[in-house]
């Protein structure tokens, strides 16, 4: 591919609701465009985009793809991105590398819960957006009724740049309102407005000239007067208004059938921003340095944003950059500005799809990647020595849905916290962490596809075979009474043997207090160096309970009395007299389970509010408050985290994927009795099975 000025370059996401035709529609662009010679189907797993086995196998995308082509002397970079909910990252990846979003929005199926999700990604960014309507060939394809959709979701800004010529079956091309040609089939035949259509045509092309006109005075003046505006004078206008956001322009046409695909193409070319027209770029002088802003200029210092990982098991680390300034080359030295640390760029590459072509340089507003970095992540910067630069990261959702992860053979033990980092390092929605308690390791993402593909990837990159089940809770027992224990502990096996009396008192304490030992034996009943042993064997004894097993905590633990021997004593002795003695004066204290109690933040559209509360009500939960805010209720609410440990699922079947939340540890609270009866009978069947 030959180079690009930075302005000839387009930086284009494509987002929506999956199932929409994003991969096919980047598929029929590559097509038309000439990058490929012929179409690749989703259901053979043989689309540029969708490379990925596990994208092959479950028939949607997974991760984002880059795929340039060359369209009439310009470069477009379109970035394929998952409209599954789980792989939500990805999406927010694209977004951040690209200068203006195609929105793309099923004819049949109209504005969905992914469509939604999207704008509120693209908000963010305050990108520029164009709407493609796909699969107008479809059964119950209507133009107008996702256009009402679309202008309810966006507002009267949202203004139809084309007109479909018949719809379903009888699908065959568009009528540009701008210049006023019908273009049918493949080929984008030129010819008249069909009559049929006269007053369709007119009536929408009315909304455009009026949309248009509203970006410029003078133009407004002109309309106003009752004067035409000119084919330039529109095509200047609709870019402007494109560019400012005061327009989102919607086409049409039919991905699979390759209708009207190259008219998107001069769409992107001709409304779509440069990286030139987006403007200046807001950096730091270092991690906590002031702002500076700077030019999207390839002579200017460079300022690079690494916005996705791959882990290849042969090629290593693969590393995709967006250059914001300046201009990053082969066989070079640059700092990775976070972390202080030098990077060498070995070669530089153009990927897309699985395919890699090599390249001297990517310039300002251009994307690229480069394998083998070794400190750089996602959401890093890498700039020159000399200018210490940092671009904002990329803002990625928090993981809330969490599984615990065992290997299923003590091979996959040995590699299993390897391709943990690796895969983390790849996702970053994905995130792992020790549960002391449980002892478990937790993996957790955004959902349950999200844990199952990054366990399929971890088999497949990695060669480890990784079992997921839903983590333990980690309960605690408490005490809620005093009491006083003495045991001796005495064995005779010939020669020395074993020697220990202790008497201990156990006191509960407030709630997150934790556990005291004091020492208030008096004449040196227990010898001073014998102490510390018996500390040692209630610390021992704690770790195990005894109704459940689960550590005990928030009580006092005073050693009153004891006695030694002069000969059959010893640390041990005392160790095992001082957790038998804990055991025997805990279950005689009223021991009681806890569980952990979780702060909840539920963020619904208000119509789903009352199955909330009800669903709600149902998990033993309290709630808090609640609070309106632009068409949502956000809902505070505490909960017993073994009842929300699988809430993502049940969150998104309630509001059909609209709802979404936060959970924090608050406390440990005392379980009910009928509860805690089943986790006690639970854990003692568990004990005998194993």
């Amino acid at each position: 591919m030959k180079e690009y000025r930075t302005e000839e370059i387009r930086n284009a996401v494509l987002v929506g609701h999956g199932s929409t035709g994003k991969t096919a529609l980047s598929e029929a662009a590559l097509y038309a465009a000439g990058a490929i010679n012929r179409l690749g189907k989703i259901e053979d797993g043989a689309t540029t985009s969708d490379y990925d086995p596990d994208e092959a196998k479950r028939g949607f995308s997974i991760n984002l793809s880059l795929l340039p082509c060359e369209w009439k002397g310009h470069k477009l970079n379109l970035i394929d991105t998952p409209g599954y909910a789980d792989f939500v990252g990805e999406v927010k990846a694209g977004v951040r590398a690209a200068d203006v979003a195609v929105l793309v929005v099923c004819a049949a199926s109209g504005v969905q819960v992914g469509t939604e999700s999207a704008l509120g990604f693209i908000a963010e960014r305050d990108l520029p957006i164009i709407v493609f309507v796909n699969r107008m060939d479809r059964e119950n394809a209507d133009f107008a009724g996702t256009l009402s959709q679309l202008q309810k979701a966006l507002g009267k800004k949202c203004v139809p740049a084309q007109v479909p010529i018949g719809a379903q079956d009888s699908f065959e091309g568009v009528v540009d309102l701008v210049s006023m040609k019908a273009y049918r089939g493949e080929k984008a035949s030129e010819g008249e407005v069909p009559p049929s259509l006269a007053e369709a045509v007119a009536r929408f092309r009315e909304q455009l000239v009026e949309a248009v006109a509203e970006t410029d005075d003078a133009l407004i003046n002109k309309y106003l007067e009752g004067e035409e505006l000119s084919e330039e004078e529109l095509r200047r206008g609709l870019r402007a208004g494109t560019i400012s956001r005061a327009i989102v322009p919607v086409f049409s046409g039919s991905a699979t059938k390759t209708i009207a695909i190259g008219l998107l193409l001069d769409a992107l070319v001709s409304y779509a921003p440069s990286p030139k027209d987006v403007g200046e770029v807001v950096a730091r002088q270092g991690p906590s340095g002031p702002e500076e802003r700077l030019s999207v200029d390839p002579g200017a210092s460079l300022a690079a944003l690494a916005f996705k990982t791959a882990a290849d098991p042969y090629v290593g680390k693969l590393t995709y950059l967006r250059v914001f300034s300046g201009t990053i080359k082969s066989d070079s030295q640059v700092l990775n500005a976070g972390k202080g640390s030098a990077e060498r760029i070995g070669q530089l590459f153009t990927v897309r799809g699985k395919n890699q072509e090599q390249t001297s340089q990517v310039v300002a507003g251009d994307l690229g990647a480069v394998p083998k970095l070794s400190e750089t992540a996602t959401g890093d910067t890498l700039c020159q020595r000399e200018k210490l630069l940092v671009l904002t990261p990329i803002s990625f959702p928090e993981p809330y849905y969490s599984a615990a992860v065992h290997p299923r053979s003590k091979a996959d033990l040995d590699k299993m916290g390897s391709a943990l980092a690796r895969i983390t390092e790849e996702d970053p929605t994905l995130r792992v962490h020790r549960e002391q308690d449980t002892g478990e390791t937790i993996l957790s993402g955004i959902g349950d596809s999200h844990l199952d593909v990054a366990a399929e990837k971890m088999r497949r990159k990695f060669g480890v075979d990784l079992e997921l089940t839903p983590p333990r809770v980690p309960y605690k027992e408490t005490i809620t009474a005093s009491s006083s224990a003495e045991y001796t502990h005495k064995k005779q096996t010939g020669g020395h043997g074993q020697y220990a009396r202790v008497t201990i008192q156990l006191e509960p304490l407030s709630r997150g207090s934790g556990f005291q030992f004091v020492d208030r034996v008096v004449g040196g009943a227990v010898p001073k160096t014998y102490i510390p042993a018996v500390e040692k064997g209630v610390l021992e004894a704690m770790r195990e309970g005894v109704l459940a097993h689960y550590p005990l905590i928030d009580f006092k633990a005073s050693l009153v009395d004891g006695k030694d021997h002069p000969v059959d004593s010893s640390e041990m002795s005392f160790k095992i007299a001082g957790a038998s003695a804990l055991k025997k004066g805990a279950q005689e204290a009223q021991p009681v389970l806890l569980e952990p109690i979780v702060n909840l933040t539920i963020t619904v559209p208000e119509s789903n509010t009352g199955d909330i509360m009800s669903d709600l009500n149902g998990k033993r939960a309290k709630v808090l408050g609640m609070t309106p805010q632009d068409g949502n209720s956000i809902i505070e609410a505490q909960a017993p985290l073994a009842e929300v440990l699988r809430y993502a699922t049940d969150l998104r079947s309630i509001t059909q994927g609209r709802g979404s939340y936060r959970v924090q540890f608050s406390h440990y609270e005392e379980v009910p009795a009928h509860v805690a009866q089943r986790i006690v009978e639970q854990a003692r069947k568990e004990r005998e099975g194993s």
